[in-house]
C-alpha cells in the first residue's frame, strides 16, 4: 500500500510534483514493483489524478473516502479502511515521501516479515549521539564522557516502511486500541541515506540534491539505475 493524498500543504501537491524528472510517488511505485515482494500493489488515495498515475505505472488504485485525506486523518484511520476492503496476510506501507528507499532494503524488510514473529514492524534509523528527553539524559550519563561509538543507539521511527498483520491490526481497531503499534512490535533499521522523509521544502531540497548526485554517478546496481518517467510530460520488542 502506497498512501498518497493530493492535498498536502507544507509541500503543495508533493506526491505528483516532479523530483529529478518524475513525480515523487513514482519512486515508491518503482521500488515496490522492482522488489518483486508483493502479490498486489495498491496506491491508496482520494485523488483520481493520483489514481490515473498509479494505473499508468502498472499498479492498482484504492480510492479512499475523502474524509480520510484531511490533515487530521492518521495511519490508523486510512489503514483500517484499506484492510477492511482487502484480504491479505500482511500489508506493507511503502511511504512515497521516502524516494531514496532502495529495492534491496524492501526485500530485507519483507524477509523479516516472512519469519512471522511480528504483528507490526516499523522502520527506524539508529542515532549514536547523546540524547535528552524532558531535560534528562536518555542514553548517556553527565558524570563522564563516552565515545559516540560506545553509546547505546537511539532508534527513531522514520515510516519509510511499515508492516501490519491484517488480523492483529483489525482486532486492535475493533477494540478501540491503536493498531499502528499493535501486537508483537519489531523494528527494522534502514540506512541513514535512505531515510529522507519529505515533509518540508528543506526536505525536498535535500532529497533532490541526493538524487541528483546519484544520477550523476551513472548506472550501478539494478536498484541504483535511474528509470525514465512513465507518466505525464510514504508489543514485543526484538
Amino acid at each position: 500500500m502506497i498512501p498518497a493524498r493530493l492535498g498536502s500543504k507544507r509541500v503543495v501537491r508533493k506526491n505528483i510534483r516532479y523530483l529529478c524528472g518524475k513525480p515523487l510517488i513514482q519512486y515508491a511505485i518503482e521500488a515496490a514493483v522492482g522488489s518483486d515482494c508483493f502479490d498486489e500493489i495498491w496506491v491508496n488515495s482520494e485523488s483520481d489524478i493520483i489514481g490515473e498515475l498509479a494505473v499508468s505505472c502498472g499498479v492498482n488504485f484504492h480510492k479512499r473516502p475523502v474524509g480520510l485525506s484531511v490533515d487530521t486523518a492518521t495511519n490508523q484511520d486510512f489503514t483500517a479502511e484499506f484492510l477492511q476492503a482487502h484480504d491479505c496476510g500482511y500489508v506493507v506501507m511503502v511511504n512515497p515521501t521516502s524516494p531514496l528507499l532502495q529495492v534491496d532494503t524492501i526485500r530485507r524488510f519483507c524477509s523479516l516479515l516472512r519469519d512471522g514473529e511480528y504483528d507490526t514492524v516499523v522502520s527506524v534509523i539508529e542515532e549514536r549521539a547523546e540524547c535528552f528527553f524532558d531535560g534528562m539524559p536518555v542514553n548517556f550519563t553527565t558524570q563522564r564522557k563516552i565515545n559516540s561509538q560506545d553509546l547505546t543507539p537511539i532508534e527513531k521511527i522514520v515510516w519509510a516502511l511499515t508492516a501490519w498483520r491484517r488480523s492483529a491490526f483489525l482486532d486492535a481497531a475493533k477494540k478501540g486500541a491503536c493498531g499502528v503499534f499493535g501486537g508483537r512490535l519489531g523494528r527494522f533499521p534502514i540506512p541513514l541515506n535512505q531515510s529522507c522523509d519529505i515533509d518540508t521544502e528543506a526536505d525536498w531540497t535535500l532529497a533532490e540534491a541526493l538524487l541528483e548526485r546519484k544520477i550523476k554517478r551513472g548506472p550501478g546496481t539494478p536498484e541504483e539505475r535511474f528509470i525514465p518517467t512513465y507518466w505525464w510530460s510514504h508489543a514485543e520488542n526484538r
